[in-house]
């Protein structure tokens, strides 16, 4: 059976069986679980369900769920079996049937539909533990004998037979279906069985049965309703079904090692190194496609990173295979096609994402391919190094320049040293990072309780939030406790009008007065649906006080005219730019809004005109504002925009512009109507990370500001240039070209000034002049045409430059002759060995090379070795 017809026939037995096919979730965890990076497992979009906090769709569901388990990305291409992305199947049960249904539903379809003989089947079972007061899962045993399994396969086992979300909660214990692979893949032992540590016995299909609720002091009790959760990989039941020893071998990974194969002209199988890149290239293909799909973007942190991780291993080791041996680029591109065309039914948002997804892999196959050619030219450097002074270990010091200096990843560091018989000292690497990020957040600490306020949230019953419709109201203190000093206080309302911080929008300000005191809202936070009120409070107040609660009704006012502009803003840009353009974050304040979405480039400025003009038409339609609760499937038929990765429950807030062009699944405050808005300014559009753009807008009084303080600067720039306003323009511009024109000769006399000076350091060395020179206060053009001039005048030469600026940066320039280099004195090899010095880099041709450093200081150490390098260099050249 191919891999498409499993998943299709486990699927439709279920849904014959009375489950709801649930379509698989996005590999971006929902809001709800902020535990894992990425989706995990097949029942973590169903926690809500089992844990009672949501209401399933259904007693009994069933799915394809992707998946993705980051600890094994350095693992991919070592071994048979090692994933990074995968297909879980699984059948779920709310309360339903428990143990009797799942393991005679389990048995049926994996003998029956999937056709295994059921002689090379074993099952195992708990085997109890005594400081739980549990025995062994007699009754799983005594449902497997129906099943027609024989009593000596069944097996009993310990912790791994036994599920728990955590030291308390729910918990339970699990049912294993293993596959005998035959004693050619045992170890011979006679007692061999499932729980042995050879490879003869293949897991590939859990039944957890949740039935107890353990509390903290480690107390079993039994759940009020018992649930199901079962799994099975996708991938690991195709490679059994299909008879293969690994799971690249079966048909979904087949089509897609077969394109690597004739693009790099390569046989799987042929060599260990092929073999490797092959299955890297295949499981990296897929993962990265599914990541793109599911709105990641790369970067350096968080989930954004993974994808840069599994992305830049996947162009290390298409180079391998010699990819780009022509020159050209677009692997991933072309890899990820293979994805599409391959799982695109299943899965419609590769199809749907195909562009944006081509073009962010090429965007950043692009920028890797630079970062890795002088990344592994200096890695090499500092390997051989390593390797001749008899080290084992690659310095934490050298890997962390690597990451910081050219941007090279420390795991492919540590691959590719590996494979040259170095470890790195990753416990040095990590202490620098860590001090390198403690520097980052020292000046960023900020001051809010958070831990303080998440407790105090749970004193008192959950607050009843009427600011939509209310902003001025009578209620009651629910909740009080003092924060620190300054009389800051957390206030917990029975009733609150005050919107907490959530969804981009920052949170209301106001008051809260009372007969004896008045609290000034300072910050409203969100916790778990319910809110707490951060204020600084004058006076008294006690639990049970009666309060007026007065939200500032201009900040409310302004931040609902930014973010309905918002909404107009992401409508516009998906209408100017394309269907690829989604929301990755936003900030909506009284003072303005801010919008960060996906798209590859940099937004025109005619683009950015028909954007502002096309939010500033339904401005001045006056179009009214709307929202409504309704069935999360109204909402997503009725073409509701919903973000990547926001869980939303089964009722939904919709907000609707006009007659509908703008729908969104929204919780913030809003207009009633656009006109509300009054103007919608544009006032930048940047880059804030790859493949994401930020617009910053103002509206309202804050756009009209904007116009009047910027018409202001201009009239008094065209006084003082004395020219009209509208000639001020052209005046700039030819201001500007008259001064690029002087800098540019006064950067050559600069630089020509000190060929004298520096011809006094010339010395012979072979046939060659060399000269080895500090020139500080040249930037790195004065010094290149210093450099020029020096070759040009002195020829044949060696030229090593060295300037220091005034900040402690140093710049370096290698100009080294036909004859020079003839020689032996490669202007790469001396950058190379003079950069490190002042912690710094470089490289280039044997006949210019560049470098910058950090450490003036050491700058003539530097140059010093320089000159030491162009002597060995010579001498070596005149012995070969």
């Amino acid at each position: 059976m191919l891999s498409a017809d499993i998943r299709s026939t486990f699927l439709s037995y279920f849904e014959s069986h009375g489950h709801a096919v649930v379509p698989s979730a996005s590999l971006v965890p929902s809001s709800y679980d902020p535990s894992v990076l990425l989706t995990t497992a097949g029942m973590q979009p169903f926690k809500p369900y089992f844990r009672g906090e949501q209401q399933p769709p259904g007693t009994r569901l069933t799915s394809c769920q992707k998946c993705f388990r980051t600890p094994d990305i350095d693992e991919v291409g070592n071994t048979a079996r090692h994933l990074t992305f995968f297909e879980m199947l699984g059948n779920f049960s709310f309360g339903d049937y428990f143990k009797a249904g799942a393991i005679e539903m389990a048995w049926d379809i994996v003998t029956g539909k999937l056709g295994i003989d059921p002689s090379l089947l074993w099952a195992t079972v708990h085997e109890g533990d005594a400081s739980m007061g549990l025995g062994i899962d007699q009754e799983a045993v005594d449902l497997w004998l129906q099943a027609g399994i024989d009593r000596d396969r069944i097996v009993a086992l310990g912790d791994d037979n036994f599920w728990k979300a955590g030291p308390t909660g729910p918990c339970g214990p699990c049912s294993e279906i293993y596959y005998d692979r035959g004693e050619a893949y045992g170890c011979g032992s006679s007692d061999c069985k499932p729980g042995c540590d050879c490879d003869r016995y293949l897991e590939f299909y859990n039944l957890v049965f949740m039935q107890y609720d353990r509390d903290e002091h480690g107390t079993l009790n039994d759940l009020p309703k018992q649930n199901i959760d079962t799994g099975m990989g996708l991938e690991r039941i195709s490679s059994l079904l299909q008879g293969n020893v690994s799971v690249f071998e079966i048909d979904s990974f087949r089509s897609i090692i077969s394109w690597a194969e004739q693009r790099a002209r390569v046989t799987y199988g042929s060599d260990p190194v092929v073999t490797k890149a092959l299955r890297v290239l295949s499981d990296h293909g897929r993962s990265m496609t599914f990541l793109a799909s599911d709105g990641v973007m790369p970067s350096n942190e968080g989930r954004g990173y993974v994808l840069r991780r599994v992305l830049r291993r996947a162009v290390q080791q298409a180079d391998r295979l010699g990819m780009y041996r022509d020159g050209s680029g677009g692997v991933l591109a072309q890899l990820a096609e293979q994805v599409v065309d391959g799982f695109g039914t299943a899965y419609p948002e590769l199809v749907q994402q195909r562009q944006i997804v081509a073009e962010l892999l090429t965007s950043e196959e692009e920028r890797f391919l630079r970062t890795m050619s002088s990344g592994s030219e200096r890695l090499s450097v500092v390997i051989d190094a390593a390797l001749e002074g008899g080290a084992a270990t690659l310095a934490g010091d050298d890997a962390f320049q690597l990451h910081d200096t050219y941007g090279f990843p420390v795991e492919l560091t540590e691959e590719l040293a590996r494979e040259r018989g170095l470890a790195v000292d990753r416990s040095r690497f990590d202490e620098l990072m860590r001090e390198q990020r403690e520097r980052a957040r020292a000046a960023g600490a900020g001051s809010m309780p958070v831990e303080q306020a998440a407790a105090f949230v749970r004193l008192a019953g959950a607050t009843t939030f009427v600011g939509y419709d209310e902003t001025d109201i009578e209620t009651r203190v629910a909740a009080i406790e003092p924060v620190g000093d300054d009389h800051q206080v957390l206030i917990k309302l029975e009733r609150s009008p005050f919107y907490a911080e959530g969804g981009g929008q920052v949170s209301d300000s106001g008051v809260i007065t009372g007969s004896a005191g008045q609290a000034t809202v300072e910050h409203v936070l969100r916790y778990d649906g319910d809110q707490v009120v951060l204020a600084r409070l004058d006076g008294i107040m006690h639990v049970g006080d009666d309060v007026r609660a007065q939200v500032d009704r201009d900040a409310r006012a302004a931040t609902e005219a930014n973010h309905t502009a918002t909404h107009l803003l992401h409508w516009a840009l998906r209408s100017q730019l394309g269907d690829h353009v989604h929301q990755k974050g936003s900030l909506v304040e009284p003072g303005r809004l801010r919008f960060d979405f996906s798209h590859t480039s940099g937004v025109t400025s005619d683009e950015l005109d028909a954007i502002e003009r096309a939010v500033n038409a339904h401005i001045a339609a006056g179009e009214d504002v709307a929202w409504q609760e309704m069935p999360i499937d109204a909402a997503r038929d009725s073409g509701a925009m919903m973000l990547f990765g926001e869980k939303y429950g089964d009722i939904v807030r919709m907000v609707t512009v006009g007659e509908g062009f703008s729908r969104e699944l929204c919780g913030g405050t809003h207009v009633r109507n656009t006109a509300q808005i009054r103007q919608f300014l544009v006032t930048s559009e940047a880059s804030v990370g790859s493949h994401t753009r930020r617009i910053e807008a103002l509206t309202g009084e804050g756009a009209m500001q904007w116009l009047r303080s910027r018409a202001s600067v201009a009239q008094q720039a065209a006084a003082h240039a004395h020219v009209d306003v509208h000639r001020l323009v052209e005046h700039v511009e030819q201001l500007t070209a008259t001064t690029r024109r002087l800098e540019r000769e006064l950067s050559a006399a600069r630089s020509a000034g000190m060929v004298d000076e520096a011809l006094q350091a010339v010395q012979l060395i072979g046939n060659i002049n060399a000269v080895v020179f500090r020139a500080d206060g040249l930037d790195n053009d004065e010094l290149l045409e210093l450099a020029d001039r020096l070759r040009s005048k002195l020829a044949p030469a060696a030229v090593l430059l060295g300037a220091a600026a005034a900040d402690g940066k140093v710049q370096f320039v290698a100009s080294m002759s036909d004859e020079a280099v003839a020689a032996g004195m490669k202007a790469g090899d001396i950058i190379r060995q003079v950069a490190p010095i002042v912690g710094g880099g470089g490289g280039g041709r044997p006949t210019m090379a560049q470098a910058g450093g950090r450490d003036a200081s050491r700058l003539d150490e530097a140059l010093a070795a320089g000159r030491d390098a162009l002597q060995q260099a010579a001498a070596a050249g005149s012995t070969a």
